[in-house]
């Protein structure tokens, strides 16, 4: 009886502690494959521009979770183009340079030339969001990690982005999983 007991006190305790193995998704861009951590949470993509679409959970005291979106453009080209675009949907904080919130560096996905563009401030959230007559509510204390990269596809080159969005200590929560994720594109 004892030993039923203990078998079955367990197998409940190990139905209920968290999976130490549980895996994340894989995600293939360009031809190379990388998992997420296991606490990205997989969504729908919310418009048909984005391949894939993770949900990051927040840090404590922070409103709101942090959304990873994946994209793919076929065609390419334009790169600083984008990186000008994402630097727009932020408003500087008062007294601060651009230079103070927005950094920028160049690293490897796989053996591909990548930018790593890292910027804080007051997030310009519009609704909907492609609307040239959105509505535009100001979001202090935002933080957006964006990367870029152009691949030759055939005779074609198409353009890889990621931008992972939220308030700032949930981005920095997540910052280095993110980093060491990149890095792992093989």
């Amino acid at each position: 009886m004892r030993l039923l007991f203990a078998a079955t006190l367990t197998v409940a305790i190990a139905a209920i502690a968290p999976a130490e193995d549980k895996k994340g998704t894989l995600v293939e861009l360009a031809g190379l494959k990388s998992t997420t951590p296991a606490d990205w949470k997989e969504e729908p993509p919310s418009n048909s521009m984005r391949m894939m679409q993770f949900k990051m959970p927040k840090a404590e005291g922070d409103p709101d979770d942090a959304e990873l979106a994946l994209f793919k453009t076929p065609g390419g080209g334009a790169m600083q183009a984008n990186l000008e675009r994402q630097e727009k949907k932020f408003e500087l904080p008062t007294g601060k340079k651009a230079e103070d919130v927005i950094k920028t560096e160049k690293i490897k996905i796989g053996t591909n030339e990548a930018v790593y563009q890292d910027i804080q401030g007051i997030y310009l959230k519009k609704f909907p969001p492609n609307d040239p007559n959105a509505k535009i509510t100001k979001v202090p204390d935002y933080r957006q990690l964006y990367v870029i990269f152009e691949v030759k596809e055939g005779e074609k080159t198409t353009l890889y982005s990621m931008t992972l969005l939220g308030p700032t200590k949930t981005i920095e929560k997540h910052k280095k999983a993110f980093t060491e994720w990149l890095k792992s594109f093989k």
